[in-house]
């Protein structure tokens, strides 16, 4: 349990660091720049990742070059969310970006359409809804329509990263090498968006970038390593890993940030877990 623990800890302590950028004076984009190069640096050292490997006719390199350039878009609409909705709301929003997959594995693939999978569905869009409903208090709970425009980019983003990384698993390239150079295409473009600003480089996002590097380096290193542990129950890493996100994330938004959640929204990140539950392979 200590990988899965790991990722899920990883991954909402990146929200937590979105959360607290903006106090510190951290420039979210030199800091998520930063990161590329530290997840490049980690993906060779740990998993061996082997780039030049990949320079073949087999290699699927649209996919390679969309996820570079949605990585760091959709990293800085998840920031945008943070910033604008809180961590309660942004991370149930890219754990329900699971749905998009969903729908396109029988719509673009052809898989059958069952009960379960339709209730999940159904769950997960009223999930959504009700995530992006604001009250009519909005001005208070800094849920206005900047939350609601970033909500909707986590969520349509990341799932559709979800669908590119399941194709680049499909195409039978290695996962460590791929994984490697699509962070060094993100970084590319980062670093590249930065210069043509002009950007006033700090200290402090640097260092955040290093921790920021480290911790969304981690929840994917961990979330493999859960899955390499537990090999026969991939349902186990996939539904703790999505409902302790969103669970972990309330939490801490709720209690350390003192975000305010309308009835409708708190409904809706309970109904986002059940989304996860009933989307489940059984």
């Amino acid at each position: 349990m200590f990988t899965l623990i790991s990722s899920i800890s990883c991954s909402v302590a990146v929200s937590i660091l979105l959360k607290i950028a903006r106090q510190r004076n951290i420039d979210v984009a030199q800091a998520i720049a930063v990161n590329y190069l530290v997840a490049v640096s980690l993906a060779m050292f740990l998993l061996k990742a082997e780039p030049l490997s990949l320079f073949q006719p087999a290699t699927p390199w649209w996919i390679l070059i969309a996820l570079g350039v949605l990585l760091p878009s959709i990293f800085l609409a998840m920031a945008a969310a943070v910033k604008h909705a809180g961590i309660v709301l942004s991370d149930a929003a890219q754990r329900l970006s699971l749905f998009i997959p969903l729908i396109a594995s029988f719509v673009l693939f052809g898989e059958a359409l069952g009960t379960q999978k339709l209730t999940g569905i159904a769950l997960a869009l009223c999930a959504l809804l009700l995530l992006l409903h604001k009250s009519s208090q909005h001005e208070q709970t800094g849920h206005t329509k900047a939350g609601v425009m970033s909500l909707l980019l986590v969520w349509v983003g990341y799932g559709v990263i979800d669908i590119l990384f399941k194709q680049l698993s499909k195409s039978g390239a290695a996962f460590p090498s791929s994984l490697a150079l699509t962070f060094s295409l993100a970084g590319v473009l980062m670093f590249a968006y930065l210069l043509y600003k002009r950007t006033q480089w700090n200290q402090q996002s640097l260092f955040a970038g290093l921790v920021l590097g480290l911790l969304n380096f981690g929840n994917i290193y961990f979330y493999i390593r859960a899955h390499q542990t537990y090999p026969e129950n991939p349902t186990l890493v996939f539904s703790a890993m999505n409902i302790g996100v969103i669970s972990l994330g309330a939490l801490v938004g709720a209690g350390f940030f003192k975000e305010k959640l309308s009835i409708a929204n708190i409904i809706g990140v309970v109904l986002a877990v059940v989304a996860v539950l009933a989307l489940i392979p059984r």
